[in-house]
């Protein structure tokens, strides 16, 4: 195995960070182009039917999570052919799952439309966005396995070359759909589905020297196989689902404290976005050098690339806090120009000024527990922070207001890295 260094890590590191600032670009393009239109009500389809969406594909995120730690294990111990397997077990469970939200698209879709409170003309024009970009859902799912493989082997510049391309060509079809073809809603979702299904061609093409060794491996379906891989998925999509309800109830908590207070916190959301997408690239790295050590049977790389990553990941989360502490009124009025908005969000803000350094610890050890497959340890101490959450939001916002919920989800993200770190032994002993 190559040594560890901090060029290694930040090789690893960077390229996810600068991929990610592409993901709300595209939001922000997208919402520009139908705004062109001159119409509310298509700006609320496409916000509604990418919501729709975005929940649905939520779903399937363990696929690059799972996916990727149990190929960097299998590349550790270089298995180059189980290593294509795990990715051709994954793209099948997308291949399955995007062909049945496609068969049950009217039943999902009926239900969601039940469930979002909007006008007649949102709906229509959200279902004519839904029923063109169903047909990508194989494609945006099976990107989830491929870019979990490529972080695994530690090629984060192909995931920044995917997704570059990938974004870069959706912005340009839907400006020409939507300003050159005057195609509106329609327009927007043609774009987004033929970029989802090119995003995967390339995808397929980046690692078709894998698919063709997973071809080859000996039990590629096999019972086994198939169990191991259904154990970390499930693991991590009950995880997942749990830390999805705690944010979602803080944000149906937080509507109760009123619209100027619902407004603000949801502008402050954005600040644990921007950390997120920061850190994101750090704990890809410890998922991929973790995952690499622990096939390759050696508790000590298990031990320096957790200590190098988690290194990096407390140094950008000290320079988040710093610049969240001395920039973030700037930041709130860059997000909202209401003057009441601005005024709540400045009280509430010292709590995002702590946010990046109590939670590091959650995201670095999420990433640590992916690339060893510790995933039960994770379900577990997702559980056991979820009922923290529970008991901070029915004890604290009663006597303490929109304080208590801030203190609530604070002391979920900080119960999370205290779970996970009293468990990290595990990661060392997994590589024994």
């Amino acid at each position: 195995m190559d040594r560890l260094t901090n060029r290694r890590v930040l090789s690893i590191a960077l390229p996810i960070v600068l991929s990610n600032v592409t993901v709300p670009l595209l939001g922000l393009v997208d919402t520009g182009v139908i705004g062109q239109l001159g119409r509310p009500e298509a700006i609320g389809g496409v916000a509604i039917g990418a919501v729709i969406l975005t929940s649905i594909y939520w779903i399937f995120g363990f696929l690059r999570m799972g996916t990727s730690g149990l190929v960097a294990q299998s590349h550790g111990a270089g298995q180059g052919a189980e290593s294509g397997a795990h990715l051709l077990r994954a793209l099948a469970i997308a291949a399955a799952a995007g062909l049945g939200f496609i068969l049950l698209q009217g039943a999902v879709f009926g239900a969601a439309f039940r469930i979002a409170p909007t006008s007649v003309a949102v709906k229509a024009l959200a279902r004519d966005y839904l029923a063109i970009r169903i047909w990508g859902a194989p494609a945006t799912i099976g990107l989830y396995a491929v870019t979990g493989w490529l972080i695994a082997v530690e090629r984060a510049r192909s995931v920044l070359v995917l997704n570059l391309i990938q974004n870069g060509l959706n912005v340009a079809l839907s400006i020409w759909f939507v300003l050159g073809l005057h195609w509106g809603v329609q327009g927007v979702a043609a774009a987004t589905l033929l970029s989802e299904w090119c995003g995967l061609m390339l995808g397929l093409w980046m690692t078709r020297k894998a698919v063709a060794q997973g071809l080859t491996a000996a039990g590629l379906f096999a019972r086994d196989k198939l169990t191991r891989l259904a154990r970390v998925n499930s693991d991590i999509m009950i995880r997942s689902v749990l830390l999805q309800a705690s944010f979602t109830s803080f944000v149906f908590l937080g509507a109760g404290q009123g619209d100027v207070t619902l407004a603000a916190n949801q502008v402050l959301l954005q600040f644990l976005s921007i950390t997120a997408y920061a850190l994101d690239g750090f704990a890809f790295a410890a998922e991929s050098l973790v995952g690499q050590a622990v096939g390759a049977r050696r508790p000590d790389r298990v031990r320096r690339a957790s200590v190098l990553t988690s290194a990096w990941g407390i140094g950008g989360a000290f320079a988040l806090a710093l610049a969240f502490w001395f920039g973030g009124g700037a930041i709130i009025d860059l997000l909202t120009t209401s003057p009441e908005v601005r005024a709540e969000a400045r009280v509430y803000l010292p709590w995002l000024g702590a946010a990046p350094l109590i939670g590091v610890g959650a995201w670095m050890l999420d990433g640590i527990f992916i690339g060893a497959t510790l995933t039960r340890d994770m379900r577990m101490a997702m559980i056991w922070s979820a009922l923290v959450f529970l008991a901070a939001v029915l004890l604290l916002p009663p006597v303490w207001g929109n304080h208590g919920l801030w203190a609530a989800l604070t002391a979920l993200n900080l119960s999370r890295g205290v779970a996970m770190a009293l468990r990290y032994p595990r990661a060392e002993a997994a590589a024994a």
